[in-house]
């Protein structure tokens, strides 16, 4: 099952999918639906209803606009963690964002003041169920499914302290998306294929059962600290291939496309703007 926020006319809708299209229901958004405590079977007697509705790309925002914590994990890909430099780390190397740093999934990227800005495919965990101090099963069943992100830092404001949150927390800046694939359809241990694209050419190229710490293993370790509720995130990490890691980096500039995919979930497609150049 597919759960997306559809933007129409003069609102959002929740929005259920399978591959036979999309049926919009009376919720605001997906994340208001999941909070219902019937919603599971709402969306499986929506998606029995023959009629379908066709969506376009652009009218997906990010599925899960108001969660109350977006937590992320820094070096989780082996290849990254050695275009870092780094040791494999021994616990989560865990950063922040905020409800207001996320965007959909065909969403312009608006920065300024920024020289060095980078890209970072990540698969993006959706929580579905309350959550505290969990162990790795209890974790798993917490877990909603799962939608693709992108990162997008500022390395020069990242690097300005040791601590990475300025870089990584500007508003409308990590798209989320296009909608949240549900747990029971797929399982990124597996290994799912994770790219990133700028302008065509391929960046980033992986796939998630190269992850040091996966997805339970991450919502397991935040839940020690704090309580996980439905429609908090948890980002994995990305892959080896950012521009951090070029020894000449190509920084991302004003109307570049980024394109990120995970197999089996969908594809994000975001232009970057700057502000500074209106």
């Amino acid at each position: 099952m597919r759960l997306a926020t559809v933007r129409g006319v003069d609102r959002t809708h929740a929005a259920v999918g399978d591959a036979g299209g999309w049926v919009l229901l009376d919720d605001a958004d997906a994340q208001e639906l999941i909070c219902a405590p019937n919603w599971r079977a709402r969306a499986e007697a929506a998606l029995r209803h023959p009629a379908r509705t066709d969506v376009e790309a652009h009218e997906f925002a990010n599925p899960v606009p108001r969660p109350s914590k977006v937590f992320c994990c820094g070096l989780n890909y082996r290849d990254h963690i050695v275009e870092t430099g780094r040791p494999v780390p021994e616990f989560p190397t865990l950063f922040a964002k905020f409800a207001d740093t996320l965007t959909g999934a065909e969403d312009d990227i608006v920065v300024r003041n920024t020289d060095k800005l980078d890209w970072e495919a990540e698969l993006a965990v959706v929580v579905g169920a309350e959550v505290h101090r969990a162990d790795r099963a209890q974790a798993q069943a917490a877990i909603l499914g799962y939608a693709v992100s992108n990162d997008i830092s500022m390395r020069d404001w990242q690097q300005r302290t040791l601590q990475w949150l300025q870089g990584k927390a500007f508003d409308a800046t990590t798209p989320v998306g296009p909608w949240v694939v549900t747990a029971d359809e797929l399982d990124p241990r597996g290994g799912l294929r994770i790219t990133c694209a700028v302008n065509g050419e391929l960046v980033q190229d992986a796939d998630t059962s190269e992850l040091v710490f996966d997805a339970a293993d991450l919502v397991a370790y935040v839940s020690q600290i704090t309580v996980l509720r439905p429609g908090d995130i948890v980002l994995t990490g990305t892959p080896g291939g950012v521009a951090l890691g070029m020894p000449e980096p190509r920084w991302l500039r004003d109307g570049d496309l980024v394109t990120t995919e995970i197999e089996g979930i969908g594809v994000l497609r975001n232009t970057i703007r700057f502000d500074d150049l209106r």
